[in-house]
């Protein structure tokens, strides 16, 4: 199991302007698509992966299963939903984007249909998205150990989230870091301007190779194709100890994204 390590988030972006980004990120090189069904562009990101010519085997294509789509008689068909619009017999990853308590679908049911789809060759990894450390012991009793690729969580300089991702850590799970520049407040931040500049990098940069340095996997988003560009660069920016040391300082428990009735008691 493996999950590259730096794609394309498409959050908050339809329409034409995710067909735009799509599209111009493939010019770029870009080769790692992330799509949710609740952020209803699958059918957009179809479209764009179709009009770029970029074969399927290139890509790495990851969606999730809203919470509506939980219970064990709706998983299976509203991927088989997401996948005709993102116009591909499978995807690459398939996350549960929610525990969502009290969602009236328990964990052991959605995680067994989940592991059913990649038993039906549907999805090729399976993983969980905003699971803290008791979810993602329960997540894995009920699939087994190695089966789950990653957790998709917030995390930024701001919110790094260190004891979840040593526990990931601990049982090779991936962290995927959504949110890395914390809604863009972390470019105006002056540490990191100091870094950048050192580096003669950008801030947006920093941040991601900083995630990236610890093992993380990134997905930003960005509507510009020269953000796209420069977001690309990242791969091959190092920062050293004292670098990672900074930014380590930076810690505030800084969440964006906490939705009631579908977060966790967040460790």
């Amino acid at each position: 199991m493996s999950i590259p390590p730096f794609g394309l988030g498409t959050f908050r972006l339809t329409g034409q302007t995710v067909i735009d980004s799509v599209k111009a990120a493939l010019e770029l090189g870009y080769r790692v698509i992330d799509t949710a069904q609740i952020y209803d562009n699958e059918a957009e990101v179809g479209q764009a992966i179709a009009e770029s010519g970029v074969p399927r085997s290139e890509l790495f294509i990851t969606t999730k299963i809203w919470v509506a789509n939980y219970a064990a008689d709706k998983l299976i068909p509203s991927l088989r939903d997401s996948l005709q619009k993102l116009r591909t017999d499978h995807v690459d990853l398939l996350l549960i984007h929610w525990p969502a308590p009290g969602n009236g679908v328990e964990l052991p049911e959605y995680m067994a249909a989940l592991a059913e789809a990649k038993a039906l060759g549907l999805t090729r990894q399976i993983g969980v998205s905003n699971f803290n450390i008791e979810l993602t012991r329960q997540a894995i009793g009920v699939v087994g150990e190695g089966q789950i690729a990653t957790n998709q969580i917030e995390l930024s300089p701001y919110l790094q989230n260190g004891k979840l991702a040593a526990f990931l850590k601990e049982q090779g799970i991936t962290v995927t870091s959504y949110m890395t520049l914390a809604y863009g407040k972390v470019l105006k931040d002056p540490v990191l301007a100091e870094i950048a500049a050192k580096h003669k990098a950008t801030v947006a940069q920093v941040a991601l190779a900083w995630a990236m340095q610890q093992g993380y996997a990134v997905i930003p988003s960005s509507t510009k194709r020269e953000n796209l560009a420069s977001n690309l660069l990242a791969q091959s920016l190092k920062l050293d100890a004292e670098d990672m040391a900074r930014i380590a300082g930076l810690e505030r428990n800084g969440r964006e994204v906490s939705p009631d009735g579908l977060a966790p008691a967040w460790d």
